[in-house]
C-alpha cells in the first residue's frame, strides 16, 4: 500500500471510528441526562450525530472523500465504473475493512469514555419488516443525496446536507436510520441506547445493501451525466485531494 492510499485508509478508519464514538457516546450521555424520556434521548442523540457527522466530513473529506460507510464506497465504485471516476477495486478492498475496524474501535472508545466495559454485546433486538424497510429507505436516500450533489456540482453543501439528512432520518424512520453496515456492526459492541443485538445485524445490513442499490439506480436514472471534468464527488461534500470536482459521507448512524 503506497503512502497516499495509506493516508486515505487511515482517514476512513479514524473518521468511521469517531462517527461511531459520537453516535454511541451521545446515546450514553442522553440516557444519563434524560433517564426514562426516550423522545428527549433521541433528540439529544440525533442532534449530536448530525453535527458531529458534518464536522467529521469537513475534517476528513480532503484526505479520503469521507465515505465512513461501506455502501457509499461501493456505490462510488459502481457509479463511477463506466465513466472512469470513483474509487477503484483496490480502494474498495482496503476502505471497507478499515471502516468496519474503525467503527468497532469507536464503540470501544465510547464505552471506555463513560467508564463502561470496553465491549459488551448489545441485547437491543431490532428484527422486524418495518425496520428493514426503514433501512432501505434511509440508505437509498443517503446515496441519492450524496451523488446527486456530486453530479450537479454542489459538493460544497455535502457536510451540512448529509448531516441534516441523517439527523432528520433519526425521526422519520422506525429504525432511527443506521444506513451504514460498518456502524451497524460496531453498535453490536455496546449494550447502551445506540446498540443493536448481534443477531439483528444481518437483516439491517441486507436492507442497507438493497437500499444502496436502489439509491444508485435512482442516481443513474435521474442524473445520468457527470459534471465536466468528470470526477467522483467526495461522498461527504468535498472533492478528493488535488481534484477539481464537485462533491459526493457518509453516514450513518443511529
Amino acid at each position: 500500500m503506497n503512502g497516499a492510499l495509506g493516508r486515505r485508509v487511515l482517514a476512513e478508519l479514524l473518521g468511521t471510528g469517531l462517527l461511531v464514538a459520537v453516535v454511541v457516546g451521545s446515546g450514553i450521555m442522553a440516557q444519563r441526562l434524560s433517564p426514562e424520556n426516550t423522545g428527549l434521548e433521541l433528540l439529544e442523540n440525533s442532534l449530536a450525530t448530525a453535527l458531529g457527522l458534518g464536522a467529521l466530513i469537513l475534517m476528513f473529506a480532503p484526505v479520503s472523500g469521507a465515505h465512513f460507510n461501506p455502501v457509499v464506497t461501493l456505490a462510488d465504485y459502481a457509479l463511477g465504473r463506466r465513466a472512469g471516476t470513483g474509487v477503484d477495486a483496490r480502494t474498495v478492498a482496503v476502505f471497507v475493512p478499515a471502516q468496519i475496524a474503525g467503527g468497532i474501535g469507536g464503540a470501544v472508545l465510547a464505552n471506555l469514555m463513560f467508564a463502561l466495559p470496553a465491549a459488551t454485546a448489545s441485547t437491543h433486538i431490532r428484527t422486524a419488516g418495518h425496520l428493514w424497510l426503514s433501512e432501505v429507505v434511509a440508505t437509498a436516500g443517503l446515496i441519492l443525496l450524496i451523488f446527486a450533489l456530486a453530479r450537479t456540482g454542489r459538493g460544497a453543501y455535502g457536510p451540512a446536507a448529509v448531516g441534516a439528512y441523517i439527523g432528520a432520518a433519526y425521526w422519520f424512520t422506525a429504525s432511527t436510520s443506521f444506513a451504514n453496515p460498518a456502524v451497524t456492526i460496531a453498535r453490536a459492541f455496546t449494550n447502551t441506547f445506540a446498540g443493536i443485538a448481534p443477531g439483528s445485524i444481518g437483516g439491517f445490513v441486507a436492507a442497507q445493501i438493497a437500499g444502496a442499490a436502489l439509491g444508485a439506480a435512482l442516481v443513474a436514472l435521474l442524473y445520468p451525466r457527470l459534471p465536466t471534468p468528470a470526477k467522483p464527488l467526495a461522498p461527504s461534500g468535498t472533492a478528493e485531494p488535488n481534484e477539481h470536482v464537485p462533491v459526493s459521507s457518509s453516514r450513518s448512524t443511529r
